[in-house]
């Protein structure tokens, strides 16, 4: 009789394992965050980042035909901002002829259906490195709100279909629904991020826009001050409400597979999609240990994204994107 429960019966081959199957990854599952650079025909690989590249406009467009041909569907979208045109108060960010208006407007123009999802921070466009304005000695919250409105606003006029506050300051959903239905964008949504931790993972990422905070004595010397301290669980859960409160159509937890436990709290609290970043540092990680031999690179990846999947993510912005789907439309 013992035992009358015998849990390796739905494990015996792969079809009764497929069968029974929990979770399920798709190419539409994923987001591809792409870098993109001033010129024409002009492309670098971001050494900390093997096989993730800063893109001129043309050459990000013909990258975006390219995913969409693999069933992924969106695009979360940074740029890398020449010098001479940061300042503290970020007046490039909403510039109509930025580079960010204009990569907007030639990935709707190339590929309609694409979802384009740009990032909405000061960082690119700061003097200082940091998300907002400096003002007193630190980041001044309410006049950053302000920027980011004039921001989210010009994405919107250049044809973003969501915007992406990644900044961390208090209140500024609200603010970004209120300008953005002011400006008649009422479909225009919010994917925040909600959650978003100041974590040593972001290390590759600053290295591909050049936007790690300054060292200045009269300025703060990381951004512990809006991201969240990763020692906590409820903060993020209070967090994801309020912007939900706010308006946020979409929450998002950042990083990932070191936060699953904090993906599946949110998941659990609210009642809008969760997004789910898989971060620089969690992808150079894995490069760097499968160039060593010490891990099956695909293995490892797919096993990753479909944790983060099982933890209760409904979308997953990650750089392994294009592999993992080229691995998937495989197997069908």
């Amino acid at each position: 009789m013992f035992p009358l429960h015998r849990g390796r019966r739905l494990r015996t081959s792969e079809s009764i394992r497929s069968l029974v199957r929990e979770t399920s990854l798709s190419p539409a599952d994923f987001m591809f965050p792409m870098f993109i650079a001033e010129g024409e025909n002009y492309q670098v690989e971001i050494s900390s980042m093997p096989g993730i590249f800063r893109r001129s406009i043309d050459l990000t467009v013909e990258e975006v035909k390219e995913i969409f041909a693999l069933g992924i569907r969106a695009v979360n979208i940074y740029v890398k901002v020449s010098e001479n045109l940061k300042d503290n108060e970020g007046n490039e960010a909403w510039n109509p002829n930025g580079l960010m208006q204009n990569a907007i407007r030639a990935i709707k123009a190339a590929c309609p259906e694409m979802i384009v999802m740009p990032d909405v921070a000061l960082d690119p466009y700061s003097i200082y490195g940091h998300d907002g304005i400096i003002a007193n000695g630190d980041v001044e919250n309410d006049s950053t709100n302000t920027a980011l409105v004039k921001m989210a606003v010009s994405h919107a006029q250049a044809g973003a279909d969501f915007v992406a506050p990644s900044d961390m300051m208090d209140g500024r959903v609200l603010r970004l629904r209120e300008g953005l239905d002011a400006a008649g964008f009422h479909n225009v949504g919010i994917m925040s991020y909600s959650a978003k931790y100041a974590s040593a993972f972001y290390g590759p990422f600053r290295d591909a826009l050049d936007s790690a905070p300054v060292d200045a004595t009269e300025i703060p010397k990381d951004k512990k001050t809006y991201q969240m301290d990763y020692a906590n669980r409820i903060e993020a859960i209070k967090e994801a409400l309020w912007d939900v409160e706010e308006g946020a159509d979409m929450v998002m937890v950042k990083p990932g597979i070191a936060y699953l436990d904090i993906v599946r709290e949110v998941k659990n609290a609210v009642n809008v999609p969760v997004t789910v970043y898989h971060v620089s540092g969690e992808y150079a990680m894995i490069k760097a240990a499968a160039e060593r031999g010490w891990l099956d690179h695909d293995k490892i990846m797919m096993e990753q994204l479909m944790c983060i999947k099982r933890a209760g993510a409904s979308l997953i912005s990650t750089y392994f994107a294009k592999e993992a789907a080229i691995l998937l439309n495989k197997v069908k």
